[in-house]
């Protein structure tokens, strides 16, 4: 047999040295898969948590807003479609303290309400008023939601206001829309209502003008001011503005008195 320069016979030696080298290889391609495969998870794994990072990274404000707007669609629908005109005024306070209670800011909402007055009176008057001032407030809107009681009420939009969400609402009345707007602030994780404007009118603000009008005839002395309060609350039946709206006005708005 001829064979070409340099080459050699192959041998049975020769064929045990290849076939070796063939399992090795076999060996080395099936075992690159297992590789592959985890050089593959690392990356679908990065990819799923880059994902669910930016969810994470979504605008606080984008969340706060739908969060605020839910809550005011669960306290207006309690305050607004529950507390109707059927139910006795004594429950309809009743009801109202505990939103009142639960759901605004109440202390922050006194202060601003009592204003520099409230340098003039002793813990105990300040104590006091303050436990008149959530008695009237909600005697006094538990008459206001008597008017809009059982129209349905919806939420229509919320915007950003510095530290505040300002959720605006619509009640639809038959005589005619009524547009609030709340705004809401959070307090470690907790919803609660600074202030409500009715048709434009801030109740806070409403409230401060008539009660520094109370201390201002009366010489500034915070017992008139008590006085005129304990008066307001003592009737639970028929809730009057000290000293200017007659009962049935809607109190911190610009509707005029139910005939």
């Amino acid at each position: 047999m001829m064979f070409a320069p340099g080459a050699r016979p192959a041998t049975s030696h020769d064929a045990e040295v290849f076939i070796p080298h063939r399992d090795i290889d076999a060996h080395s391609l099936w075992g690159t898969q297992p590789m592959r495969k985890l050089r593959l998870f690392p990356t679908a794994l990065i990819t799923v948590l880059l994902m669910l990072a930016g969810l994470l990274a979504a605008p606080r404000g984008a969340l706060a807003q739908q969060d605020a707007s839910q809550f005011i669609q669960n306290l207006g629908t309690q305050g607004i479609q529950v507390l109707g005109p059927s139910v006795p005024m004594a429950q309809r306070v009743a009801r109202f303290r505990q939103l009142f209670d639960s759901d605004f800011d109440v202390a922050g909402i006194t202060r601003f309400v009592l204003g520099p007055s409230g340098r003039n009176m002793t813990p105990e008057q300040q104590q006091e008023f303050a436990t008149l001032f959530r008695d009237y407030v909600a005697q006094t809107y538990a008459e206001k939601l008597a008017s809009f009681g059982g129209a349905p009420f919806r939420v229509t939009g919320t915007r950003q206001n510095g530290d505040e969400t300002i959720v605006t609402s619509q009640i639809a009345r038959q005589s005619g829309p009524a547009e609030l707007q709340w705004h809401v602030a959070d307090r470690g994780g907790r919803f609660v209502v600074t202030d409500v404007q009715v048709n434009g009118a801030s109740m806070r603000v409403s409230e401060r003008d008539q009660l520094a009008g109370i201390m201002q005839r009366n010489g500034g002395r915070p017992d008139a001011l008590l006085s005129v309060m304990r008066q307001q609350t003592a009737h639970t039946g028929a809730p009057q503005r000290p000293g200017a709206m007659p009962p049935g006005g809607a109190v911190g708005s610009s509707q005029p008195p139910r005939q």
